[in-house]
């Protein structure tokens, strides 16, 4: 083991005058099953005492192989597969996807079938935060919290079981549209969520973000700053919360969301430092606020029409190649499609923002506590299928 020495004159003896203490770093796994790593992650963490001095994410639990499964079925067939990787955001994970085929193909998507992406989506990008911000404060120690949002996210879930029949994977964005049409109904009680759900972000806001003890474990913890996100790639919350201004949907808009206004939150370092555990926090906090906004404003232009384009019956892609990225709950999620004229992908590749967060935490680890670290876990908001693929 490496061993370090504590603060002396140099001649072997401590200001005292006694013999140096000597301390080594004990080795602690973390992890692959632990509440505190958000799914299978096991973080090597080398402590000397409480403090940590360096952690190693090891990865791999969860791999299932998703991108050599894409080069032995047809692109339909991939579908269901994507929604396996982040798990808690699929309606995400299978738009990227069907946005990348249908501008190969060249398929215009109906503007019903457009809208009702858009409101999905967003209604996906809040019941994640939701689960984010539940789960956070169990982190650190708060159990209500975890039931205020687990009730209103089981709102969304709910919805999500009507339209698609199921309550977590969906396969429900298809290649030219949505499988399944929302109906009138349907869309009144998206409509009473988004006049009601203002009130519960009020409550998750004073009773985690402004609690006393919930401050002191995330302002000035985990400082992820503008520098450190450019090097490592970071984005969405993260990059959002070290106050970098970047959103997909406003700087390389995709789908209607051109068409939409809303804003983009980031950091501010109200609470302590710039890119702090207390700004991804809060950056979460006001998305859900602007997807409120996003859903209203589809609320009500809304069309009628086809929720389905014209797609081949027989999908081949010509031959060729596309990159597309959109806006997930956690960052950018990229698909590399490569085709070489077939049924089947010659090559597909799926770019993760939350490897790419995993892959920061040897970096802010060194000097934090125990506790600390795991405050900086729980504030990447990761999810490992996403991670391992």
């Amino acid at each position: 083991m490496d061993s370090t020495e504590n603060s002396g004159n140099g001649n072997g003896q401590n200001k005292y005058g006694g013999e140096k203490l000597k301390s080594e770093l004990l080795t602690v796994n973390m992890g692959p099953q632990h509440p505190a790593t958000h799914g299978v992650l096991r973080v090597e963490i080398k402590t000397d005492s409480e403090v940590v001095s360096e952690a190693i994410p090891h990865i791999g639990y969860l791999h299932r192989c998703f991108e050599k499964h894409c080069e032995n079925i047809d692109y339909r067939g991939n579908l269901p597969f994507c929604d396996r990787m982040d798990y808690l955001a699929a309606m995400h994970m299978e738009l990227g996807y069907c946005l990348a085929i249908e501008k190969m193909i060249g398929t215009e998507i109906p503007r019903r079938a457009e809208y009702i992406r858009v409101i999905i989506t967003e209604l996906q990008r809040i019941a994640s935060h939701l689960l984010f911000t539940g789960v956070y404060a169990i982190d650190l120690g708060a159990f209500t919290p975890f039931l205020y949002c687990f009730d209103q996210r089981e709102k969304i879930l709910r919805l999500f079981e009507e339209i698609s029949g199921a309550r977590l994977l969906y396969n429900y964005i298809w290649i030219g549209g949505v499988w399944n049409d929302i109906k009138d109904g349907q869309l009144a009680r998206i409509k009473e969520f988004c006049e009601s759900f203002p009130a519960e972000l009020d409550k998750y806001m004073n009773l985690v973000g402004q609690n006393k003890i919930f401050v002191e474990r995330t302002a000035n913890i985990g400082i992820m700053n503008a520098e450190m996100c450019y090097n490592y790639g970071a984005t969405g919350p993260v990059l959002r919360g070290a106050g970098v201004d970047w959103d997909l949907r406003k700087k390389r808009p995709y789908s209607i969301y051109e068409e939409l206004d809303f804003d983009v939150p980031v950091g501010t370092g109200e609470k302590g430092t710039l890119g702090d555990c207390w700004d991804r926090f809060a950056v979460r906090q006001q998305e859900m606020r602007e997807s409120l906004k996003i859903i209203k404003q589809c609320l009500d232009g809304i069309e009628e029409g086809p929720i389905m384009g014209k797609v081949p019956k027989v999908l081949k892609l010509p031959k060729g190649e596309i990159y597309m990225r959109t806006e997930c709950a956690r960052g950018e999620l990229g698909y590399h499609i490569v085709s070489d004229g077939g049924k089947v992908p010659y090559r597909v590749k799926a770019k993760s923002s939350s490897f790419t967060h995993t892959s920061m935490l040897p970096e802010v680890a060194p000097g934090l506590l125990i506790a600390d670290f795991v405050a900086v876990i729980g504030s990447i908001d990761i999810v490992l299928g996403e991670v391992d693929r």
